[in-house]
């Protein structure tokens, strides 16, 4: 399923997701002016790398010490089915926790459930050799934020059938539930099967329990919900 639109309004100009879109647009396009080998540098650089703090041995010169591209890799892309995914989603779910949160707050948490999705993977892939890059698990965290504030809304999403597409409305717990059902069952395949499949599964698992309990936190000391729509006490 692909999300096309949710119902519930935004009442707030959502300045910090236009921004965060805009950034990662930018970035997207700088790599893409990069050479080969320059590109594999700024990867390298910026990317997160778990092997570049476990590895001794890892033979790209790397400072071990530097924790930047931890944050940094979460607004670098590797192609433009990962950036559009990435940001569509965030776009159709990131206006609404945005109104929620409040600009200053909302930024704070997005660059802590990429982070902290960036070390739940590590957690599982400690010794990985190539950058983990991509917002998604901070979109996952965003994710999981909506699932909090607004179980109750509709989205309408679409689902390719052979070359026909098939739109429907469904409740925002029923889409954001199978989607973390989906990235927990294929993360723990990666992990029976000791494949790598390229997708950091685990940084969505992550990101999105980090975005829920946060949100879920943030709800339980500031906001009241009612159906679905929460409103400030």
């Amino acid at each position: 399923m692909i999300p096309i639109t949710d119902t519930i309004p935004a009442y707030r100009k959502s300045y910090v997701l236009y921004s965060i879109l805009a950034i990662n647009v930018l970035v997207f396009v700088y790599s893409l002016s990069l050479g080969n080998d320059e590109l594999l540098r700024f990867l390298y650089t910026y990317g997160f790398v778990p092997a570049r703090y476990t590895s001794p041995d890892f033979a790209y010169g790397l400072n071990r010490f530097d924790f930047f591209p931890i944050l940094s890799s979460v607004f670098i892309h590797g192609g433009w089915t990962h950036i559009f995914i990435n940001l569509w989603i965030l776009f159709v779910f990131g206006d609404n926790v945005e109104d929620r949160l409040g600009h200053t707050r909302f930024l704070g948490y997005f660059l802590v459930w990429g982070v902290g999705a960036n070390l739940v993977q590590f957690a599982f892939s400690f010794n990985l050799d190539r950058p983990i890059i991509g917002a998604s698990g901070a979109v996952a965290g965003v994710m999981g934020a909506y699932l909090c504030f607004f179980p109750w809304s509709r989205v309408l999403a679409v689902v390719p059938i052979l070359f026909f597409p098939f739109l429907f409305y469904v409740p925002a717990y029923v889409f954001l539930v199978v989607w973390f059902f989906m990235q927990f069952l294929s993360g723990t395949l990666s992990l029976v099967e000791s494949a790598q499949t390229g997708i950091a599964w685990w940084a969505h698992i992550g990101g999105f329990a980090l975005g829920y309990l946060m949100a879920r936190r943030y709800d339980r000391k500031y906001g009241k919900k009612r159906r679905g729509y929460y409103f400030e006490l």
